[in-house]
């Protein structure tokens, strides 16, 4: 497994922009398609992005497709989230996953390596 480590979550306006961003170490990190899942208060935990193990392909729910963007860095062995135009409903504990299925998913079962999250909080 790998061990992954949240950071960079914090209180922004609504219409802003914050950048996750989560740090791997242990088994090789390009062996892994990477995720980013988030959870609000009282709801289930959800799926926001996805990134293959090489980068090249991506995949995002519906409702940060154009504003979000996720990348990876295969030598510096971290995964960020690049969030814009955020807004309240952003608001979560947001999570790093790692998976070693060969095709992008979206389904929280798929991943077996997660970090402890990072609190980001979308002011009105």
């Amino acid at each position: 497994q790998v061990q992954l480590v949240e950071s960079g979550g914090g209180l922004v306006q609504a219409g802003g922009s914050l950048r996750l961003s989560c740090a791997a170490s242990g088994r090789t990190f390009g062996n892994y398609a990477m995720g980013w899942f988030r959870q609000a208060p009282g709801k289930e935990r959800e799926f926001v992005a996805t990134i293959s193990r090489s980068g090249r392909s991506t995949y995002y729910t519906d409702s940060v497709k154009g504003r979000f963007i996720i990348s990876r860095d295969n030598v510096k062995n971290t995964v960020d989230l690049q969030m814009n135009s955020v807004k309240p409903e952003d608001t979560a504990l947001y999570y790093c996953a790692a998976t070693n299925t060969v095709y992008l998913d979206t389904s929280r079962g798929a991943y077996n390596s997660w970090g402890q999250g990072t609190q980001v909080t979308v002011s009105s």
